[in-house]
């Protein structure tokens, strides 16, 4: 009891040593306030004076060594991380299709006919009610779209969040599932900065184009997303890159899109034929020459609206034919 009581007595006299009149904790052995803490956590030391004033020698770390990604990976104990775009967020098990024991030895008829009616039930209870079921199949069907799209997985990420907070306010009652899906993607690509036009998004849909921009209009004002206008120029790398076109064509594309931006040519128009035109037009100064038609199929607008917005832009930057 006494070593016990003399023990805590030197701890409170250690902290009131280190730990100025403020509260501010100090160097006990210079009175400095610049402590700092190594890169793994270890180690509290003094940068004035270099004392130490903490010392942790528990290893936080795995108990075993790797060399390469590959043995990393294969002595992990982890499971995968949790997702959005699974219905269950990729926490449920599943029952390998392999009819083979743990060393790799085949199962017999009676198993294997066991193994299929377990595979069967498990498919069964993952969904438990309709709700659970339309999530899964929006999720696929997201999934399913922006896998055509070419689409990076954060913009999977975002429209499965986009799809469950629609689900959650029920704003799909009286709506398709595609629908409200195909809308939430658009919006998901928006809002990550990797927009596809709506004919894009219709292209590998299915629902038309009409359906989706009134679907997206209303998901985006009831759940209150702020959309800002798409940017052309964020258009026109993917353009430039189909139609296998030098970086100086984008960079004067991207030019002639900031000079006819700033005198008011860009308000009501289609940031896609926008792109397309400044594209054409960068193409033809460059003498890197591109048809209209050429362009057209790319961007998935017309060749008159390609003629319109290239008549307007060079007019508006002082250039004549």
């Amino acid at each position: 009891m006494e070593r016990l009581t003399s023990q805590t007595e030197h701890t409170n006299q250690t902290e009131r040593e280190t730990t100025g009149e403020e509260g501010v904790r100090t160097c006990p052995e210079c009175e400095s306030t610049s402590l700092s803490r190594s890169a793994d956590g270890s180690e509290i030391s003094c940068e004035d004076c270099g004392l130490i004033l903490e010392e942790e020698t528990i290893d936080r770390g795995p108990e075993w060594r790797a060399f390469n990604a590959a043995e990393r990976d294969s002595k992990s104990r982890v499971g995968a991380p949790t997702t959005q775009t699974m219905h269950d967020k990729g926490l449920t098990t599943t029952i390998d299709w392999k009819n083979q024991d743990a060393y790799g030895r085949s199962l017999s008829s009676e198993k294997r006919s066991q193994m299929n009616r377990l595979r069967k039930w498990q498919e069964r209870i993952r969904t438990k009610d309709a709700g659970e079921r339309n999530l899964q199949f929006a999720l696929s069907e997201t999934d399913r779209m922006a896998s055509a799209l070419g689409v990076p997985r954060s913009v999977r990420e975002v429209a499965s969040v986009l799809y469950r907070r629609a689900l959650e306010e029920d704003l799909i009652r009286g709506r398709s599932i595609e629908g409200v899906s195909t809308s939430t993607l658009y919006a998901a690509c928006r809002m990550e900065g990797i927009p596809r036009s709506l004919d894009e998004i219709a292209a590998v849909s299915r629902v038309d184009r009409m359906e989706i921009g009134r679907t997206y209009r209303y998901i985006s004002k009831e759940l209150g997303l702020e959309m800002q206008p798409v940017d052309p120029k964020k258009y026109v790398p993917r353009f430039c890159s189909e139609l296998e076109l030098p970086e100086e064509v984008q960079s004067k594309a991207n030019e002639i899109i900031d000079t006819t931006a700033e005198k008011g040519m860009l308000s009501g128009k289609s940031p896609t034929g926008y792109a397309a035109a400044a594209i054409y037009a960068a193409a033809l100064l460059c003498n890197k020459k591109k048809t209209q038609r050429e362009v057209a199929n790319v961007a998935q607008v017309t060749e008159v609206t390609i003629r319109n917005r290239y008549q307007e832009q060079i007019s508006a930057m002082g250039i004549h034919e």
